[in-house]
């Protein structure tokens, strides 16, 4: 199966340069070029104008398994060949991060990794197991119920592994650290009822979603809602206002630093990138991330809270009030998804409507503002 949450930025050589003791490469033209994360290693040159050919034992594993989920999985397998490749669907490509072409995966598999503050020693495997996410500090929040831990297999992956035990998540996905449960709770439902959905048909982690909200169960998902609203958030993001960023690749749904030591004017965009980037590789869960944000978009994006009235719904302090989440400190890749899924409809949910009016107007550096601003504050 592929991986979708997660690929190594480290030590690539050749084109792309270092990042700290990593280096960054393309794949050379005599290496046949992979249209996905784990082991699609077709050579193009032979697919004859297909991007994905499944084999026999493949096909006819599908052909058993007649079980609803499997038929999600069947649609999702193309479109995460594809991902690398395809042009962005919507105005906001650097929300909806797509993964650069030819980027090939130096993470060292089937050896022991260890992080900073752990006694704990991991060997990765590859394809990544989904059914197992890394805990590298168990000490920092309570025990994980099973559907965090292990997911079910087939069909449900590890909440832990994508969100992180700790739920503080990344920016390709949601933080669900301290949501409210009944919050949690609506939002599987409208996966699994299909009224959520994102804007960019080939983003890997929300595809995920949409199949696993279809093949959890009611008591997976309360249990996975009760142990994320009981965690408490911290402070995960550092947003710094720029003018310019290092030139970037987006690997594993994410922007690294390409290595380069040339930097790009920043726009009106935001680039979300880890802090230490073997450590997110590794999926430490008390590393996070930096946001570089344009000038003065956090004061912009500060009047727009107020004229929009945010404070109403979302608490004084922006944390959430009674069932609906809190915004501040959150990923702004993440908020500017939301508010531009909600804007054109892909997000219809049971309380969508109540922000109808909240984004209905919009522009897109407004949405640039808006999340510079609430991704700054504590959490």
């Amino acid at each position: 199966m592929p991986e979708t949450g997660n690929i190594s930025g480290a030590r690539y050589d050749n084109i792309l340069g270092t990042v700290g003791n990593t280096r960054l490469t393309k794949a050379s033209s005599s290496m046949p070029i992979r249209c996905c994360r784990s082991g699609c290693n077709r050579d193009r040159g032979k697919r004859k104008g297909r991007w994905w050919e499944p084999d026999d034992m493949t096909m006819l594993f599908i052909r058993k398994k007649l079980h609803h989920f499997y038929s999600v999985i069947a649609m999702m397998l193309p479109l995460f060949c594809l991902a690398a490749e395809a042009p962005s669907n919507t105005p906001l490509p650097w929300a909806y991060a797509l993964n650069t072409p030819g980027i090939e995966d130096p993470f060292e598999y089937n050896v022991p990794h260890t992080v900073p503050g752990s006694d704990v020693e991991i060997t990765f495997t590859l394809p990544r197991n989904l059914y197992a996410p890394p805990d590298w500090h168990s000490e920092d929040h309570p025990a994980m119920p099973a559907i965090v831990s292990v997911g079910r297999n087939p069909g449900v992956f590890a909440c832990g592994y994508c969100h992180l035990p700790n739920g503080q998540g990344r920016p390709e996905n949601a933080s669900l650290t301290g949501l409210p449960r009944e919050y949690i709770i609506q939002q599987m439902a409208d996966w699994r009822a299909g009224l959520r959905n994102t804007s960019e048909p080939l983003h890997g982690p929300a595809t995920n979603m949409r199949a696993i909200g279809v093949n959890a169960t009611p008591a997976e998902v309360e249990m996975a809602a009760d142990y994320f609203s009981s965690l408490q958030p911290k402070k995960w993001i550092t947003v710094i206002e720029t003018n310019s960023v290092p030139e970037t690749v987006v690997a594993g749904w994410m922007y690294v630093d390409a290595g380069m030591g040339r930097n790009e004017a920043i726009g009106n965009r935001i680039f979300e990138m880890p802090v230490d980037l073997e450590l997110t590789e590794l999926r430490d869960d008390r590393s996070g991330f930096i946001a570089y944000v344009p000038p003065g978009s956090v004061a912009t994006g500060e009047r727009l809270v107020t004229a929009a009235n945010c404070r109403t719904c979302h608490g004084e302090e922006l944390r959430g009030l009674g069932p609906v989440p809190g915004l501040a400190g959150r990923s702004p890749s993440y908020i500017a998804r939301q508010l531009y899924d909600l804007q054109v409809g892909n997000r219809r949910g049971l309380w969508s409507p109540l922000m109808q009016d909240a984004v209905s107007d919009l522009e897109l550096e407004d949405i640039v503002a808006l999340s510079a601003y609430l991704s700054s504050l504590d959490p």
